[in-house]
């Protein structure tokens, strides 16, 4: 745990207590501030009182008193509009901040020398930072991961000179933080998503462009016009740049050329390694995954004749492109968490023969970008909110039933499948869509996959 010391002594409310907002109040907690905290939902403020944290109903309360707002990501900072309790805190003049941001807080405090590489973007952000951090580690470097992945940030250990910290940061986070300040901070790409956060995409890149810009050294990907432009920008305003593709080369920087990475520096182009045949590392996608970690960990100093091992021996990350087992020809693969569909383009790219289950809580963007991909779909399962729309758009293009749920959905593709006889297939759960109408978390959505799929392939042998 990292002890919030610049909060010691003062009172602070906490408003949001779930994943991250219960670790931060006890990190609060632990150095000395007097917490008061608040959820909108009854569990989690049981959860928290259990847990030993003070609850109050903020929206009745004196703010007069309170040094800070720690406002968990999830809770709206300004759309669709402000949660009632950033009104209090803005009226009260009470300082509004986040986990991410007091975690920059303290590095300064104490070891502001601790390297950090910081990562977003819209889709590959999870994946890179999962890789960035297991490349580190293989190569002997004392390396804690966290953020938006994995362990909250301020659950990390304490900052030490030597120990590299890889954090993925959410627009949500970065939307809380006014003290960024990462040694290599990377964006990776920029597609419709979170607009009902964020209002419009010039503000949704506004804010991811924030982290690159705050960092000492950014690397920037320019395969969309968006990211592209933001590279641009900051060159101009005398940032430190390093550009990574996976569609063409650039003349400072990292690129693939279909699996080979290549690096541009000084004038000359040299190739690295070669990912293919890495199953975790399948995809154009990923080839630009690979170019973010290259580029931000020769930047934090890592030796490049190393790099090739570790990367390729990457397992992968949970439920992104996740093969679940291969029965009879079919290859059951998990991308729960292709929320959108520019990161279910990248697993609709990556396979041929494809029985897909799609659907959900649909975002803005819906699923018509995804046309290009849809000879590759023998038949789609729609399941959740969002099976009318998808419909509409499968309509006369590719065959398709509505399946209602993700469990139905695998036992109908996988007999499909079977029948089909095709000399090989995938069933590939890419929903394009959030998991909050059915689920909990697109984790929770996964899950319910595999087990849909090992209870299929335990129950087809044994006829």
């Amino acid at each position: 745990m990292i002890p919030v010391s610049t909060l010691a002594g003062k009172h602070v409310a906490v408003v949001g207590l779930g994943g991250s907002g219960l670790p931060t109040a006890h990190a609060l907690q632990a150095a000395g501030a007097a917490v008061v905290g608040w959820d909108d939902g009854e569990g989690a403020r049981g959860k928290a009182q259990a847990a030993g944290i003070a609850i109050e109903n903020l929206e009745r309360a004196d703010w007069s008193g309170f040094a800070a707002l720690v406002l968990a990501p999830g809770v709206p900072l300004t759309h669709p509009a402000p949660h009632w309790s950033v009104l209090r805190a803005r009226e009260a003049g009470v300082a509004i901040t986040g986990d991410v941001d007091l975690f920059f807080q303290e590095r300064a405090a104490h070891c502001p020398q601790a390297p950090v590489l910081a990562i977003t973007g819209t889709n590959g952000k999870s994946t890179t930072t999962a890789l960035a951090a297991h490349a580190m580690q293989a190569m002997g470097v004392d390396t804690a991961m966290g953020g938006n992945i994995g362990v909250p940030v301020l659950e990390l250990p304490m900052p030490q000179p030597h120990r590299h910290y890889v954090i993925e940061c959410s627009s949500y986070q970065i939307d809380l933080s006014a003290h960024l300040a990462p040694t290599v901070g990377v964006h990776l790409n920029l597609s419709e998503d979170h607009l009902a956060r964020h209002g419009t995409m010039e503000n949704y890149s506004a804010i991811k462009k924030r982290l690159v810009a705050a960092a000492d050294h950014a690397v920037v990907g320019v395969d969309d016009l968006l990211s592209a432009r933001m590279a641009d920008e900051l060159a101009r305003d005398g940032h430190s740049v390093s550009r990574i593709s996976a569609a063409h080369t650039v003349h400072d920087g990292v690129y693939a050329v279909g699996s080979s990475i290549w690096l541009a520096r000084d004038g000359a182009q040299d190739e690295l390694f070669d990912v293919g045949g890495v199953a975790s590392l399948k995809g154009e996608h990923n080839a630009q995954n690979v170019c973010a970690v290259v580029a931000a960990l020769l930047k934090l100093g890592m030796d490049p004749t190393e790099l090739g091992d570790a990367i390729r021996s990457f397992p992968g990350l949970a439920h992104r492109m996740e093969p679940v087992t291969t029965y009879r020809r079919i290859s059951f693969v998990n991308d729960s968490k292709a929320t959108n569909a520019d990161a279910a383009a990248r697993a609709l790219g990556s396979y041929d023969r494809i029985y897909w289950i799609a659907g959900g809580q649909a975002k803005s963007d819906g699923i018509d970008s995804l046309n290009g991909f849809f000879a590759q779909i023998v038949k789609t399962y729609l399941v959740g909110d969002a099976q009318d729309r998808f419909a509409a758009t499968l309509e006369g293009n590719v065959p398709y039933v509505r399946a209602e749920t993700v469990e139905r959905a695998v036992a109908m593709a996988a007999d499909d499948a079977l029948t089909d006889g095709l000399e090989s297939a995938c069933v590939l759960l890419s929903p394009a869509c959030a998991s909050w109408d059915q689920f909990t978390s697109f984790e929770a959505r996964g899950d319910a996959f595999k087990r849909a799929v090992h209870t299929f392939v335990e129950e087809h042998r044994a006829r």
